[in-house]
């Protein structure tokens, strides 16, 4: 008994300092102060393609508070279901943004 109670907490401890070294790491990479705004660029076009699933990947990692970024949709010639898939990605979070893919560096330098 007293074998199984020690490997237990061998366990536990493990995975204590997996946990530890996770937040760790994560704190390292994650980026800090005012050194300016960070965005993170999905380009979309026609119906839209993979885009739910690329900003739903990225508010996970925004609410995770991995990263703070700001996530723009670049319009590149998104159709009608496409348009329909941002709108209801830009209505169902905050810090999400539509902008055409031919404005997007004025956007970025805040022109």
């Amino acid at each position: 008994m007293e074998m199984m109670t020690q490997a237990l907490l061998a366990l536990l401890a493990a995975l204590g300092l997996l946990a530890l070294g996770w937040v760790l790491f994560g704190k390292l990479v994650t980026p800090v102060g005012d050194g300016g705004p960070v965005y993170a660029v999905v380009p979309a076009s026609g119906g839209g393609e993979h885009l739910e699933q690329d900003v739903k990947g990225l508010l996970w990692l925004r609410g995770g508070e991995l990263a703070r970024f700001t996530i723009v949709i670049a319009d590149n010639g998104l159709d009608g279901a496409g348009r329909a898939v941002a709108s209801a990605l830009l209505a169902g979070s905050t810090g999400v943004v539509l902008c055409p893919g031919d404005r997007l560096g004025a956007y970025l330098l805040g022109k």
